[in-house]
């Protein structure tokens, strides 16, 4: 849009790998708070390797920027694959993770905590758990370990939950209605 300075694309970008809250709130507002516009250039901004802002925001800790990027609405796709590799901004978290245990963790949980797949690979075949090579990294293992089960077992376990919800509407359904014709008073 803007023909003499950076993109709002280009600012976004910027915003992710210097944590620029600012900048950010500024490329926000020039999209006029629009979930849609905002979504719209959070899912299309690349750089020429094909990180967008989450990728970005993930390889350099850029937590403020991230959450403040996780918060909108509107459509945020939140497994991108880059080009090179094909990581996913979970795949860059946990690449972060390794120089930085304890930010790099909770990075990763808030990704898992709004969706991201851990079971995501990228070119090499690979998942985020399969990038960790520390043993002082347990607690990443662990989350990644525990949010993959929930992912493959969450199809199953609505399943089963809309079986036990069906069962107890129905004996509800019996109990109200059995109830009904006993206190039912009887018409002359």
């Amino acid at each position: 849009m803007e023909a003499d300075g950076a993109s709002q694309g280009e600012q976004l970008l910027d915003a992710a790998r210097r944590n620029n809250v600012d900048l950010l709130e500024t490329v926000f507002k020039e999209l006029e708070e629009d979930p849609a516009k905002i979504a719209d250039v959070v899912n299309h901004s690349k750089d020429p390797f094909g990180n967008t802002a989450l990728h970005l925001s993930c390889r350099y800790g850029s937590w403020e920027v991230l959450d403040k990027i996780l918060d909108q609405e509107g459509g945020i796709e939140i497994d991108p694959h880059n080009i090179i590799d094909g990581d996913t901004p979970l795949h860059a978290a946990v690449k972060y993770a390794q120089d930085e245990p304890e930010h790099g963790l909770f990075i990763v949980q808030n990704l898992i905590e709004v969706g991201a797949d851990p079971r995501a690979r990228n070119n090499h075949n690979e998942r985020p758990i399969d990038l960790i090579h520390s043993d002082e990294l347990d607690d990443l293992v662990d989350l990644l370990q525990g949010a993959e089960l929930v992912t493959d077992n969450a199809g199953e376990m609505t399943k089963e939950e809309e079986e036990e919800e069906e069962n107890i509407v129905d004996d509800d359904d019996d109990d109200e209605t059995d109830d009904k014709d006993i206190d039912a008073p009887k018409e002359n």
